[in-house]
């Protein structure tokens, strides 16, 4: 059992009418407005997703949706929620069930919040066309927002914490005017509030990667998938485009080095017809091989970068539907996922070993071929790492733990 291993589902709280969308959208609006309006676009197109029956199109003003949610993830092993939390100079956005939750004490269930910082919009990718609310930024603001923060969130005893330290993320940061400054007031009023400090993680999105501790942040974390770094999209037809979920996985964990702490975040699937229609972004190829793999190798280096008490990783999303992004069940898939994710943490023997070692052999040579192409040490590589074929003889059994640990000799390479 893994036992310091601690997944956090991102958790989207976009599933109750707001005014605010109800004067964008119409009347009534919620994130299951799209969902249930998706329509398949060519063969085989899963769309639109249904949610199981267990789950049903909820309303996150009945508290009981999200005492009911913790349920189920607790089961499954998740270790919390990681909610976003929409603040626009004072004013908070979706904040319903999150308040609800505070005052009420329910679910017994950890989280922490994940502030999503961006314009809000009448597009989906939180760019500047049709702005709804625009988020101003202020050293003034940066503190009535802190001061909210530790008043009414940080002080709960189911707050996720850090050394003590409250774990705050902060999503597109490079949109703040002086985020130094920010994190520096942050920090200041927190400890006037008696904390010993925050442990701030800046999500990497958008932007290529900078090193956070260069800007005041304790960590990074991985958000997945990013476009930026999920290598180059297969060919489109008309204005949809398209990813090899398979092929992402395998760039994603090609080099996975870095000079400061990065949280890893690993992703079912995903695709956002249902939200951008024709113009979305679909995932095809989405085998559960490919997932496993991507829990393995994030529990992996999960415990190898971090103390017992930080082991943790992130799963893009709990309920990301209007993504086609979610380990929340659905009508096809059941509780796979879920599931997945269970007998991953519980280290129950892969019950497809057979398709799970192909993907390996597959991606294990990608993997090579990559190495030596970028560093022409292919020599190098022969008489320092397992021979392929040496591995791929070693009795099947043996050869998944192979496998992963030649990953990680190949990522120090």
């Amino acid at each position: 059992m893994n036992d310091n291993i601690r997944p956090i589902a991102i958790y989207l709280p976009q599933y109750h009418p707001i005014p605010e969308n109800d004067k964008a959208w119409g009347d009534g609006f919620t994130e299951w407005t799209n969902v249930k309006k998706a329509k398949p676009l060519f063969e085989g197109h899963y769309q639109p997703h249904v949610p199981h029956e267990d789950i049903g199109y909820y309303d996150l003003r009945d508290p009981g949706v999200l005492i009911k949610q913790a349920a189920i993830a607790k089961e499954y092993g998740i270790y919390g929620f990681a909610f976003y939390h929409y603040w626009f100079n004072g004013k908070q956005l979706l904040e319903t069930p999150l308040e609800n939750m505070l005052k009420s004490g329910k679910p017994d269930f950890p989280f922490l919040y994940i502030w999503a910082n961006e314009n809000w919009t009448k597009r989906w990718d939180g760019l500047d066309n049709e702005i709804i609310i625009k988020q101003d930024y202020s050293l003034e603001d940066d503190s009535e927002h802190i001061k909210y923060l530790c008043e009414h969130v940080f002080s709960d005893e189911r707050y996720i914490k850090i050394d003590g330290k409250p774990v705050f993320a902060i999503y597109r940061s490079e949109l703040f005017p002086d985020i130094e400054a920010t994190l520096k007031i942050w920090r200041s009023k927190a400890k006037n509030y008696g904390y010993n400090d925050l442990y701030l993680i800046r999500v990497e999105s958008f932007i290529k990667n900078s090193n956070p501790l260069e800007l005041g942040f304790d960590a990074a974390m991985e958000f997945s998938p990013n476009f930026n770094t999920s290598g180059a999209s297969i060919q489109t037809n008309g204005s949809l485009r398209f990813y090899d979920y398979a092929k992402v996985i395998s760039y994603q964990y090609l080099n996975t080095k870095r000079s400061y702490p990065r949280y890893r975040t690993v992703f079912p699937c995903w695709d956002n017809v249902a939200r951008k229609k024709e113009n979305g972004t679909v995932f095809i190829n989405n085998i559960l091989e490919a997932f496993q793999f991507s829990l393995k190798e994030s529990i992996g280096y999960t415990r190898e970068k971090f103390k017992d008490d930080q082991q943790y990783f992130f799963i893009n999303a709990w309920n990301e539907w209007g993504e086609g992004c979610h380990i929340e069940p659905d009508k096809k898939h059941g509780y796979l996922y879920l599931e997945t994710i269970s007998d991953i943490l519980q280290n129950k023997p892969i019950k497809n070993k057979d398709k799970y070692i192909d993907f390996l052999e597959l991606d294990l040579k990608k993997l090579i071929e990559c190495i030596q192409t970028e560093k022409d040490e292919s020599e190098h590589l022969r008489h320092e790492l397992f021979p392929l074929q040496q591995l791929i003889n070693t009795r099947r059994h043996r050869l998944i733990e192979n496998l992963h640990n030649i990953y990680k000799k190949l990522r120090n390479v």
